[in-house]
């Protein structure tokens, strides 16, 4: 894949990791957060840090609460008008997967001023615009720094009825577990960096992560759907985890059944894997048991970081059919049931 912008620095160049794949690590993540006060004094916060959910929920009646998210990271591409839609998809999905309808996003912009044309600064801003007008809400303001890396992401603001409220803890045991994306998105940025990213395959990758996750609102308003969250830095595993920990179950993932975006097992098999999966295994792969059949390819791929990645949605049997009609209506062709939840002490099987 050529950049658009390649006689100029190319911005992954500019990085030292790209994406969602620029997360800390889960377990690094833990060992920081551990030692902050809990939240509980605070009735009115639905969703606080506990755990490890898409966003912060603040009841501000009995009809409205506010959602609350920032997210941002280094370019996981060398276009900076993409690069901004990735990094706006990325961020308003923590709200669709609250059940949230964004409202309005801050920017939040650090770049190396004296490195980077201020076309390709601009491109960046403009690109986050486009993802945020698509959404139909405005970028009402932000801040900026002078950084050594290019960062670029929004601040979120979301509205949400308390009940339709889709916190991470709340899937049930028989709940199936769907996904609405396919999975691949930080296998196919690390054959971009290496120049080994075709054309069709870097627009499959495009066209993933700039397709808004909007479709969060309706599936938490359907009967049936009980938990959900977005996959991103922490892979499929990781999200699922988290599901697994909040609602203390344990999941079982069908390897078989999983979606991937064009070439990304295949670039797998020939070697090519990011530090971030690696990184992801080495914190939660101790709550994970592989099918014996399942190689280090799988692995890999189970791990691997999503950036502006799918909805993983836990709902009763009876209520996939609605939840997979609504996903593919809005244009989630991917969308299939991959799994389940069971009784058990937290973790994930995959056979």
């Amino acid at each position: 894949m050529t950049s658009a912008v390649s006689e100029f620095p190319r911005l992954t160049e500019l990085s030292h990791g790209g994406g969602c794949g620029c997360k800390i690590s889960p377990s690094v993540l833990a060992e920081l957060l551990k030692s902050l006060p809990q939240t509980q004094a605070f009735p009115n916060l639905l969703v606080g840090a506990e755990t490890a959910d898409d966003a912060a929920v603040y009841r501000l009646n009995d009809e409205q609460a506010i959602v609350a998210t920032t997210d941002f990271f280094m370019p996981i591409v060398d276009d900076p008008y993409d690069f901004g839609r990735i990094a706006a998809a990325n961020a308003l999905s923590d709200v669709y997967a609250m059940g949230g309808t964004p409202i309005l996003a801050l920017a939040l912009v650090g770049m190396p001023i004296n490195v980077l044309p201020r076309d390709t600064i601009a491109s960046v801003l403009r690109g986050g615009d486009s993802l945020c007008a698509e959404a139909g809400i405005p970028i009402a303001g932000g801040h900026s720094i002078d950084s050594v890396e290019p960062i670029y992401g929004l601040a979120a603001l979301g509205v949400v009825h308390p009940d339709h409220l889709t916190r991470n803890r709340d899937a049930r045991a028989g709940d199936v577990l769907i996904l609405s994306k396919a999975l691949g998105v930080g296998i196919l940025s690390a054959a971009l960096k290496k120049n080994r990213l075709d054309d069709d395959a870097y627009q499959t990758m495009i066209a993933s992560t700039t397709q808004l996750n909007r479709s969060g609102p309706a599936l938490a308003r359907l009967p049936g759907v009980h938990a959900m969250t977005d996959v991103t830095g922490f892979g499929l595993l990781g999200h699922t985890l988290e599901l697994c920990t909040g609602a203390k179950l344990r999941a079982r993932l069908r390897y078989a059944a999983l979606p991937w975006l064009g070439p990304a097992r295949d670039y797998v098999e020939a070697g090519l894997s990011t530090g971030a999966s690696t990184r992801n295994w080495a914190s939660y792969g101790h709550q994970v048991t592989l099918g014996a059949d399942l190689t280090d390819t799988a692995r890999t791929l189970l791990t691997d970081p999503q950036t502006s990645g799918g909805l993983l949605i836990s709902c009763a049997a009876d209520a996939a059919g609605p939840v997979l009609a609504r996903l593919k209506a809005d244009g989630f062709h991917h969308a299939i049931v991959i799994g389940e939840m069971t009784e058990g002490a937290p973790g994930v099987s995959v056979d």
